[in-house]
């Protein structure tokens, strides 16, 4: 794999995603009033700033755990605080187009091991369909005990269980691979003989002592974003349930992973101000919610991927040398 982008263009696209980000939510701030927003912000404390923050790490934290689980059942030989560091300076390409985070961590591992990259792409694959089934079962729940159920948000959910399910069962994937190049008229049997291997490689990562486990990790990561967002509205005085407040959060975050465009943004930021108008909360106070939990969980993340990322940089030595002994 191509090395990763020159520290310059890296932070070029994230300014330039920073720019647009603020750009936007000024337009809409304008829209509703500044002097409404501000006084919105001025209810918060910088304790119940501290909070949110801290939540968010947490969240960061427990997705290490998951990161590396998935990396040691993949036979990959790299410790906890090598994964770890991987992890956070992956967050600094998270507002930057193509996944680029997902692709630097391996680009780490691939350095560090010697393994190869199609050997270790399964990993992020893996990572992938089980942040997306984590974040479906938690707003599944969520919703039975709440009244967002709308046809639009059962037809989002709809599409991604059938993403997860496919993505989460390797003998459906390959079964779809084997379909997909039939439809091809079985054209470029190499390429395909190589995804069929990577399906292949997933089937450890997939098994149910790791799935069901990484499951239940990704669901508890991500109810701390759900309860920083209650805890958000509560201090905002937009008095909305548990349920209902995680439910908006974790669908926004649906939409703007589907939308496909680095870091959700505008997806999720539209999304989440729509549902809470829908709950007649004022649209100025739901501008002002969604920019605050973007910033402490979205800008926060690519915040400490900065700062990490030079540490992920670095090359330890014998890494390689244990990866060849298990090769």
């Amino acid at each position: 794999m191509s090395d990763a982008a020159p520290p310059k263009a890296r932070g070029a696209r994230t300014g330039w995603a920073l720019i647009a980000f603020v750009g936007v939510m000024a337009v809409a701030l304008a829209a509703t009033g500044w002097s409404d927003a501000a006084t919105a912000m001025a209810r918060l404390t910088v304790a119940n700033v501290a909070a949110l923050f801290l939540l968010a790490l947490a969240h960061y934290t427990i997705r290490a755990v998951r990161w590396h689980r998935l990396v040691r059942a993949s036979g990959v030989p790299s410790g906890f605080r090598r994964n770890l560091i991987h992890l956070f300076g992956g967050f600094a390409m998270t507002a930057t187009p193509g996944r680029l985070g997902e692709l630097i961590r391996l680009r780490w591992l691939q350095r560090e091991t010697g393994l190869r990259f199609t050997r270790l792409l399964p990993v992020a694959f893996a990572d992938r369909a089980i942040e997306l089934a984590s974040i479906l079962l938690l707003v599944v729940g969520m919703l039975a005990f709440s009244s967002l159920g709308t046809s639009s948000i059962w037809a989002l959910l709809a599409l991604v269980t059938a993403i997860v399910v496919v993505a989460c069962q390797p003998r459906l994937l390959e079964a779809a691979i084997l379909g997909l190049w039939r439809a091809v008229g079985r054209r470029k049997p190499r390429l395909f003989a190589k995804l069929r291997r990577m399906v292949l490689q997933l089937r450890p990562v997939m098994r149910p002592t790791i799935l069901v486990p990484v499951l239940l990790i990704g669901i508890l990561g991500w109810a701390s974003e759900g309860i920083a967002f209650w805890l958000l509205l509560g201090w905002l005085d937009i008095p909305l349930s548990l349920p209902v407040a995680t439910s908006i959060f974790m669908v926004a975050i649906l939409a703007g992973t589907l939308s496909g465009l680095p870091g959700g943004l505008g997806g999720t930021e539209a999304t989440g101000i729509a549902l809470l108008t829908l709950q007649s909360v004022p649209l100025d106070s739901a501008v002002v919610a969604i920019l605050i939990i973007r910033v402490t969980t979205l800008w926060f993340a690519v915040l400490i991927g900065m700062l990490v990322f030079p540490v992920a940089e670095l090359n330890p030595k014998g890494l390689k040398d244990r990866a060849n002994a298990v090769s």
